[in-house]
């Protein structure tokens, strides 16, 4: 992706953070069918050769892991805190002298783009570990969090015949967190009051980001 430099974030904790926060994913690759995407929430492993691996499930009666062959290159898109940015916000828009107003739109946003080789499961062992991890991690807020092995078991298996794994071995992953660091310190600051005014969740969570 287009990533200039003062919007670039490498830090491999900070990358890691935004996937655990924002685990819902664009999976994507290319082949015999053409491009193929697919929106599925994806649990994100560290490890010591690679960044890291990335895995999940989906819908066998989806015809985009026959579409994966071996070895199938996959971008996986995970998107953060967005929000259009209005250029009333900036008080360079209210300057005065010839560069008083010149002053635009934008959209800010926070995504990581994570490339690597992906690998299809459909060992149920491998898939039951993996539904269960998942679950695991997003009832851990929960006082009482459902756990997998609270359903009937022959119910869980049945359900599992009906998905297949999915593993992306990242090789390269890379962060965007546009938060108009190409403006001045005082837009900046005017970006983020605009935001908290919204008086929307959403709104101010990405001006923490921009403070």
């Amino acid at each position: 992706m287009y990533n200039p430099a003062h919007f670039q974030e490498s830090r491999p904790d900070v990358l890691a953070g935004a996937l655990a926060a924002h685990p819902l994913a664009a999976l994507i690759t290319s082949g015999a069918a053409g491009l193929q995407a697919s929106h599925i929430p994806l649990l994100f492993t560290p490890a010591e050769s690679t960044p890291g691996t990335l895995r999940g499930h989906m819908a066998r009666a989806n015809p985009h892991w026959r579409d994966a062959v071996p070895p199938c290159q996959a971008l996986a898109i995970f998107s953060g805190p967005q929000h259009y940015i209005s250029p009333n916000w900036y008080p360079s828009k209210h300057e005065d002298g010839p560069e008083g107003g010149k002053v635009v739109p934008t959209w800010n946003y926070i995504v990581v783009h994570a490339h690597g080789t992906l690998t299809i499961h459909d060992d149920p062992h491998w898939l039951l570990a993996n539904v269960s991890a998942l679950t695991d991690q997003h009832e851990a807020a929960s006082p009482t969090p459902w756990r997998v092995s609270d359903a009937p078991p022959t119910y869980i298996e049945n359900l599992l015949k009906a998905i297949v794994g999915v593993e992306l071995t990242i090789t390269r992953w890379e962060g965007k967190w546009k938060l108009s660091q190409n403006r001045s310190a005082p837009d900046r600051a005017g970006v983020a009051a605009g935001l908290d005014a919204l008086a929307d969740p959403a709104a101010g969570k990405l001006a923490k980001f921009v403070k």
